[in-house]
């Protein structure tokens, strides 16, 4: 049982932290809100628990790339079942291109993965379904010459985080607290579940 909220805010970094780097974590895909009230199942790249920002892996012809660059509100919703702990954030989001934190994560990333921006954009209609992708690369991990033309839909999401609410489900009693961000401080409260 949590009963302080500086436990809490331990709890939220570690389930965070947690998150990005171990794909078996259960908060490793939350649910990805965007301004147009849109929601999807997106992969946590990263957590950085100085800057407080979520990264993601986008595509540039995706339909939420417009939303955010229109309206930067957003919202992460994080479930781990097993420990009966819900995180909702809240932020800001920037679609970042080619620079430094791009350039980083598409060299992160394995060529099977970066294949993925070969294909056609995300929502592109077609008569079968489909993977979007070309025949070619069907199963088959390109090379990093067939890949040079999938850097271009390539893009980052970022999320900085300003508000936090955790939510702990418990038989005696829920627990739930909240924090909001102001520069590099949160300040948290207790509230009613």
């Amino acid at each position: 049982m949590f009963d302080q909220l500086d436990e809490v805010r331990q709890d939220l970094t570690n389930r965070l932290i947690r998150a990005a780097k171990d794909r078996r974590s259960p908060m490793h895909t939350p649910a990805v809100v965007t301004s147009d009230v849109d929601a999807r199942v997106m992969v946590l790249r990263e957590f950085d628990s100085v800057s407080w920002t979520l990264r993601f892996h986008t595509d540039t012809r995706a339909p939420k790339v417009g939303p955010v660059e229109a309206d930067p509100r957003m919202a992460v919703l994080f479930y781990d079942k097993g420990a009966k702990v819900q995180i909702r954030a809240r932020g800001t989001g920037r679609i970042l291109r080619d620079d430094e934190v791009t350039q980083t994560a598409w060299g992160n990333s394995t060529n099977f993965a970066r294949r993925c921006y070969l294909g056609d954009g995300p929502g592109a209609l077609a008569d079968a379904p489909t993977s979007g992708l070309p025949a070619e690369f069907e199963g088959v991990e390109p090379s990093d010459e067939q890949l040079e033309p999938a850097w271009d839909n390539f893009s980052v999401l970022l999320v900085e985080l300003t508000e936090l609410d955790w939510l702990y489900l418990a038989h005696t009693g829920h627990v739930r607290a909240q924090f909001t961000r102001n520069a590099q401080d949160w300040t948290g409260r207790w509230v009613s579940p």
